[in-house]
């Protein structure tokens, strides 16, 4: 004999929100205020009760980004003491926050400085499982002793044969650079799919005075394009067009690297943060399995930030592109190594991006 039975039970399918990490950037550097905390920050964010009233490098920069980031720009900063090292103050960040970008507002001296930049990139993602890309300083030219000429000798060294894909160099040429380009990275208006150098953004705002070297030469556009060449990132002007804009954010990858420019990186890395999710969801669920109807569903599954990234709007007959191009059949593969190990192999495809355009005109003189 037995008794009827009724269990109901809630399934989890894992269909919810993935938390965005993306557009939130960490500033550490040296502070006057609040020293030691992680500090949250946003556009009603008041930086003289937060980082002091002084005009610090960390002041400078933030208050840079919080220019140039739009609406709902967020950001956290973490001040500390001269000296202190700047991976301690990120690895406490890390306790409580999960930046896409880390800012390093003291100048990088050397390429060992960027190589460890590099490798603490690196352990956070081995570690706890976060992808951080980190954009330090670099200093300004010095007007007492520094040529233009002298200071591209130096800047070059800084980058000469770093290989080091999550790291990019922005001198402090208006001293305020580096916040501008962190705002221009974190603003709404545009995705992270596209190049800081995009114009139709809109020229940067709050850019510092144009320096000048020791002979009184302001910043000529040589200079900039040969600190771009040395994989720095710095501005852009254009002759006779209104404005300063932003060149490549340049990353140290090799020659020939798939992650020289920061857009690349970052749709990348958004959708390695949502698969890992996805995939944790999956651990030890017989529901993905060898069987090619298990195969079937769980391509669809595993395609889901793919098929979100890639969504596109046609308005008044323009077309505003996702973040990356549509995925199709042959942009997942899943395979069985053995009975309980499981490979899935995922293609993203960026778009098409114009950073060198040229017009060619001919003349029509036929009646």
């Amino acid at each position: 004999m037995a008794q009827g039975k009724v269990t109901i039970n809630n399934l989890n399918l894992s269909q919810g929100n993935f938390p965005e990490v993306e557009r939130k950037a960490l500033f550490i550097g040296v502070g006057a205020k609040n020293l030691g905390r992680v500090l949250s920050l946003n556009t009603q964010s008041n930086l003289d009760e937060s980082l002091g009233a002084d005009d610090s490098a960390l002041k400078t920069n933030v208050a840079a980004a919080k220019a140039n980031g739009g609406e709902n720009w967020q950001a956290y900063a973490a001040p500390i003491n001269s000296g202190d090292p700047w991976e301690a103050a990120l690895d406490q960040a890390m306790l409580t926050v999960s930046p896409e970008l880390v800012a390093l507002c003291a100048p990088a001296a050397d390429a060992a400085a960027i190589e460890a930049m590099q490798t603490k990139a690196e352990l956070i993602r081995t570690t706890i499982g976060r992808r951080v890309i980190i954009l330090t300083a670099s200093a300004g030219v010095d007007a007492e002793t520094q040529s233009w000429s002298d200071y591209e000798a130096a800047q070059a060294a800084i980058t000469q044969g770093a290989a080091c894909p999550r790291v990019a160099v922005v001198p402090q040429l208006h001293g305020n650079d580096l916040g501008v380009l962190v705002g221009r990275l974190c603003n709404r208006a545009v995705s992270i799919a596209d190049s800081p150098m995009r114009v139709a953004t809109g020229s940067v705002l709050g850019l510092g005075d144009a320096p000048v070297d020791r002979d009184g030469v302001e910043l000529p556009d040589a200079t900039l394009a040969t600190l771009d060449a040395n994989r720095l990132s710095c501005v852009q002007r254009y002759p006779d067009y209104p404005g300063t804009y932003w060149g490549d954010c340049n990353l140290l990858d090799v020659p020939a690297g798939d992650y020289q420019v920061i857009e690349n990186l970052r749709v990348v890395d958004k959708a390695a943060r949502a698969i890992r999710i996805l995939a944790i969801a999956r651990v030890a669920n017989r529901s993905l399995n060898s069987t090619p109807v298990s195969i079937a569903a769980n391509k669809t599954y595993f395609m889901r930030p793919l098929r979100e990234m890639s969504k596109s709007v046609v308005f008044a007959g323009e077309h505003f592109p996702g973040e990356i191009k549509s995925p199709k059949d042959d942009s997942i593969e899943i395979v069985w190594p053995t009975k309980t190990r499981v490979e899935v192999y995922l293609k993203v495809q960026p778009y098409n991006c114009p950073k060198d355009i040229t017009a060619n005109i001919i003349l029509d003189l036929s009646n």
